[in-house]
C-alpha cells in the first residue's frame, strides 16, 4: 500500500467500529480489480461481510448503488448493501464468496454453469429498461470506444497508424449495435465477475458500469470471453440456449432470433477492438501489466470474426500484414 492507501485504510477502519459488534473480527485483502477500489473480507462471529473500498474522486459509487439495488429488487443474485458512506466511499456488502466462474469452469461443469449464467441474464434483460435512467450505450459511446483500439493498441502499443478506413468499420460496427433491440447491458458479464455459489444462480458483481444498449452484448462478454477459450462448437450450442430462453421469454422475435448470429459476432468484434485498447491503456497508463498476457486471446477472436465477413476484409488483411500483430502470441 502507498501512504493515501494506508490513510484510507485506516478511515475505514474506524468507520468499520461503529458497526462490528465482536472486536476481534479480522479484516483481510479480498481483491482488487482493474479500476481504483479495493475489497476486503470483514468476519466476525462466523459471519462474512466484503468491506468496498471506493474512492469517491475516482469511483462512482452511485451508480454501483443504484445498480446494486435495481438487480437485487428484480431477483438477481447481488451484494446486498448493509450500510454506506457515499461521502468517503465505503460501504458494506454481502459475501458472495470467492470462487468465480473462472475457477470453477471446466469441461465437465461449463454447460451447466453456463445455462445458470444464462438463465440470469435472460432475468436481467427482462428488466424494463426505459424506467431505470441509466446512461445510453448509444453511438457517441461505441464509437468513443472503438477508438481505444487505434489509440493505445495500435499508436501507444505498436506505433502504427490507424488507416484512413478504421472509420467505416467503426460505423458499421456502431450500426450493428443500434439496430439490436435495446436492454439493460452489465457490460462485463464474465467468468471473473460471476461467482460461483452452490446451489445457487451466479453472483453477479461489477455490475456499475450498467448502461441501455445491444442485447447481444453480455451474452458475447460471456461466451467469447478473454479470459477463458471454448470452441466454435461449444459457443454456438450455449448461443442456441441463449436464442430459445430470449424468443421463449419475449425478448428475441424470430425475425431477430434469424439475425442474431451476426449480431453477436459484430457485437463481440466491437468488445474485443475495444479490449485490446483498454488493456494496453491498463499497462501504459495504470501500470498494470499482466493484463497484456490476454491480448493474444483476445486478437484470437478478432480474426475468427474478421475472417467471416466480407465487410471486415481490410481489417482482417491488415492485421495479417502487420508483423508487430503477428507476433503477438
Amino acid at each position: 500500500m502507498n501512504q493515501t492507501q494506508d490513510i484510507r485504510f485506516q478511515e475505514l477502519q474506524q468507520w468499520l467500529q461503529s458497526f462490528v459488534s465482536d472486536k476481534n473480527y479480522s479484516l483481510v485483502a479480498a481483491s482488487s480489480d482493474a479500476s481504483f477500489r479495493r475489497y476486503f473480507r470483514l468476519k466476525q462471529n462466523a459471519e462474512s461481510y466484503i468491506i468496498m473500498d471506493s474512492p469517491p474522486e475516482h469511483e462512482d459509487n452511485q451508480s454501483f448503488i443504484k445498480v446494486a439495488t435495481l438487480l437485487e429488487q428484480f431477483g438477481l443474485n447481488v451484494p446486498h448493501i448493509y450500510q454506506q458512506d457515499i461521502q468517503r466511499g465505503f460501504l458494506i456488502l454481502s459475501d458472495l464468496g470467492n470462487t468465480p466462474y473462472l475457477s470453477e469452469l471446466s469441461a465437465e461443469t461449463a454447460d451447466k454453469l453456463y445455462k445458470s449464467a444464462i438463465n440470469s441474464l435472460i432475468k436481467l434483460q427482462l428488466i424494463p429498461s426505459k424506467d431505470q435512467l441509466l446512461p445510453q450505450y448509444d453511438g457517441v459511446l461505441l464509437q468513443r470506444e472503438l477508438h481505444l483500439f487505434d489509440q493505445w493498441f495500435l499508436q501507444k502499443h505498436l506505433g502504427l497508424s490507424p488507416p484512413a478506413w478504421l472509420a467505416e468499420i467503426y460505423e458499421y460496427l456502431t450500426e450493428n449495435a443500434l439496430a439490436q433491440p435495446q436492454v439493460i447491458v452489465h457490460r462485463d458479464f464474465h467468468s471473473r465477475n460471476l461467482m460461483h455459489q452452490d446451489g445457487l444462480p451466479p453472483g453477479i458483481i461489477d455490475f456499475q458500469d450498467a448502461v441501455v444498449g445491444a442485447i447481444s452484448y453480455d451474452l458475447v462478454s460471456l461466451l467469447r470471453d478473454v479470459y477463458i477459450h471454448w470452441s466454435p462448437a461449444e459457443q454456438n450450442s450455449w448461443l442456441n440456449y441463449y436464442v430459445e430462453q430470449a424468443q421463449k421469454h419475449g425478448l428475441l422475435s424470430s425475425e431477430h432470433a434469424t439475425n442474431f448470429t451476426r449480431w453477436f459476432d459484430l457485437m463481440g468484434l466491437q468488445r474485443h477492438l475495444k479490449i485490446l485498447g483498454i488493456f494496453c491503456r491498463l499497462n501504459y497508463r495504470d501500470n498494470k501489466s499482466n493484463y497484456m498476457n490476454d491480448l493474444a486471446v483476445t486478437l484470437k477472436y478478432v480474426y475468427q470474426v474478421c475472417e467471416m465477413y466480407p465487410e471486415l476484409r481490410n481489417l482482417y488483411r491488415y492485421l495479417l500484414d502487420q508483423p508487430k500483430i503477428a507476433a503477438i502470441k
